[in-house]
């Protein structure tokens, strides 16, 4: 591996764990739908450009249909309850089971393409469910706030990303990775947008919730997926999305930097848990038994 890949690994995990931290500083103000619409039009505007620079708008051609498909489960569901889920959440919690998206995207491969789950696998998906109890243990023993449907608002979104993962790999294997970038942002802006209007804001957004939703649509969208289609260039996708690993170390810790969040133990042990269920289900650490359970 050349240094690059290895600076802009860790530098993508800490770019997407802060856009937990936007979403929780801006989402209040503007409400789920317009400060996703938003954070959605920005990054196609972003993206526009280099998608016709490098002469992949012709790539699309043949595919509005399944990417307009496609971006509804990668982006416009997703986001907005990720948007509304970070209301209540602390963005470390959100980042952590946001984590569990290889988790979800084996269960779909499993159910649909007929994929095999091995023994390794399915003692990850028990590890990384057992880990989102314990992450939100001492919140549902305390009951300060209702927790329950905000976790279950990100594990669907969660589910939601595995659905878009394994239909991009079954019909969109075609389209290179900026034009299905550039596809799902902009098919999310046409269908986020004429709905915000719905759902506009009583009183005009702070300069922190503007800059929170600028910095989300151009560094945690727009950039970010630039630096991803770079080391999926460099490493392959199979290690390039190894940065799921770090993304809620991130999180965790711009909480704590920047809104005072508290890491409680039971939020290390579920994320200890969550993280070696995932590392378990994608393969990246196996148990040695090798016996599969084959789909019928």
């Amino acid at each position: 591996m050349t240094v690059r890949p290895l600076i802009e690994l860790p530098l993508l995990a800490a770019i997407w764990g802060a856009s937990f931290i936007f979403m929780k500083l801006g989402g209040a103000e503007f409400g789920p739908f317009l400060f996703m619409a938003i954070r959605t039009l920005i990054a196609s505007v972003f993206l526009l450009p280099l998608l016709l620079l490098n002469k992949q708008h012709l790539n699309l051609n043949g595919y509005y249909v399944k990417i307009f498909i496609m971006a509804m489960f990668s982006t416009a569901i997703p986001f907005i309850l990720f948007g509304w889920a970070t209301l209540t959440l602390t963005a470390g919690i959100t980042s952590v089971l946001n984590a569990t998206t290889p988790m979800f995207g084996a269960i779909v491969a499993f159910l649909w393409l007929k994929d095999k789950l091995s023994l390794s696998a399915v003692f990850g998906l028990i590890l990384g469910f057992i880990g989102v109890y314990f992450l939100m243990y001492d919140k549902l023993v305390i009951a300060q706030e209702d927790v329950i449907l905000p976790t279950l608002a990100v594990m669907l979104a969660s589910l939601c990303y595995g659905i878009s993962a394994n239909f991009t790999k079954r019909y969109l294997t075609g389209v290179k990775p900026l034009a299905l970038a550039t596809g799902s942002q902009v098919s999310a802006t046409l269908v986020l947008l004429p709905i915000s209007l719905f759902f506009l804001p009583e009183t005009i957004p702070s300069d922190s919730a503007m800059l929170s939703v600028l910095l989300l649509g151009i560094l945690c969208t727009g950039i970010a997926y630039v630096i991803f289609f770079r080391l999926i260039t460099f490493l392959g996708p199979t290690k390039a999305i190894s940065v799921t690993y770090l993304i809620p170390v991130f999180g965790l810790f711009w909480g704590v930097i920047f809104l005072n969040e508290i890491i409680t133990s039971w939020m290390m042990l579920g994320c200890g848990f969550v993280l070696s269920g995932v590392a378990l289900t994608t393969g990246a650490v196996k148990l040695r038994k090798k016996t599969t359970i084959t789909q019928f």
